[in-house]
């Protein structure tokens, strides 16, 4: 089996994208702010919004599952308040679950949290519980930045983030590190905003002792881990100068990456330098690029691609890049494929 730990609903039907938008204009008047049950989307919409797109490409590409979560760009956990983010994570999380509900061979939900800048995480609890245990999600998106490209929020290993960390360590879900639209000019939203996130996560981590508070604590760093593998050498000196155990022992149980790098080289050097067992599938298609390489003549996010001409991995190390890790890193997936089964 080839699962897909990273998969956002970019491909939502129109009606989203509206009643988002009388939300954000509603704001200065909360009088007009429309309500939840003005969304109407038909279950026809959603099958054809992923049918011709996630569905087709899964097909083409030999993939089985993808772990499926709201469009990231979208979560703009800037916007508003708290409870502008508590019903819009409420709808997209929803969402999610429909699709799940009517595609269970396909998809395997994944949430986002309603997170606000300054408030603290443990506001997120009551949505993230209601996915896990009401919807059968298997784990959530946890933005580290949430005011959008100010980096306002204390750094992930502060005890400020300690009361999401135990409900996830309870629900025994792992939280896929990921931001969201950059509301500042000079940095591009999918480009340079978010490699810097998972940059800069990592940093946090490394300079941090989370996990020793939290020895089961699991997160994913996408986008291929940002500069963590380009830069592992510079990593692993700033932690021998300041001291800390080799990165091997203090960070690779509990953080993982994934494998949305889009041409052989990045893949070919992830799994050079990081451990294969810290690797998980990934693609995040339909996402960021979408276009074809004219140097291949294949799609740039085609990813299962380039792990298969990875030469030097064994059948086994495959294996475990496709299905074992995602299985291990995410304890409630082999429950969740089972009913798929």
């Amino acid at each position: 089996m080839i699962i897909d730990c990273h998969g956002h609903y970019t491909t939502a039907p129109q009606a989203l994208a509206d009643w988002r938008k009388r939300q954000i204009d509603s704001l200065s008047n909360p009088a007009l702010a429309p309500s939840p049950g003005e969304l109407v989307i038909s279950d026809d919409e959603l099958r054809e919004s992923v049918l011709n797109a996630q569905i087709r490409i899964q097909q083409e590409r030999g993939t089985d599952v993808t772990i499926f979560s709201p469009r990231a760009s979208f979560m703009a956990h800037h916007i508003g308040d708290a409870n502008t983010s508590e019903t819009w994570a409420s709808i997209c999380n929803t969402l999610i679950h429909r699709v799940t509900t009517l595609f269970p061979n396909n998809f395997i939900g994944a949430c986002m949290l309603p997170q606000s800048p300054g408030v603290p995480p443990e506001n997120c609890i009551s949505e993230l519980e209601r996915c896990i245990e009401e919807y059968g999600f298997v784990g959530a998106n946890l933005n580290p930045d949430p005011s959008g490209g100010s980096w306002k929020e204390p750094p992930l290993t502060d005890r400020w983030w300690y009361p999401l960390y135990e409900k996830l360590v309870e629900l025994d879900v792992p939280a896929m590190v990921h931001v969201s639209t950059s509301c500042r000019s000079c940095f591009h939203t999918t480009g340079d905003h978010y490699l810097n996130a998972d940059t800069t996560a990592f940093m946090q981590l490394l300079k941090g002792d989370l996990f020793k508070d939290f020895p089961t604590l699991k997160f994913i760093i996408p986008h291929g881990g940002g500069a963590a593998p380009y830069h592992w050498g510079r990593f692993r000196g700033m932690a021998q100068d300041m001291k800390l155990p080799k990165l091997e022992d203090k960070l690779l149980n509990n953080v993982f990456f994934d494998t949305c790098v889009y041409h052989q080289p990045g893949i070919d050097l992830l799994t050079r330098v990081i451990p294969v067992d810290n690797i998980l599938f990934g693609s995040e298609m339909v996402g960021a690029v979408r276009g074809i390489d004219p140097e291949t003549g294949h799609y740039f996010d085609d990813t299962r691609r380039y792990v298969d001409d990875v030469s030097g991995l064994t059948a086994e190390e495959r294996q475990k890049i496709f299905e074992g890790n995602a299985l291990r890193v995410y304890p409630r997936l082999a429950a969740a494929l089972e009913k798929r089964a």
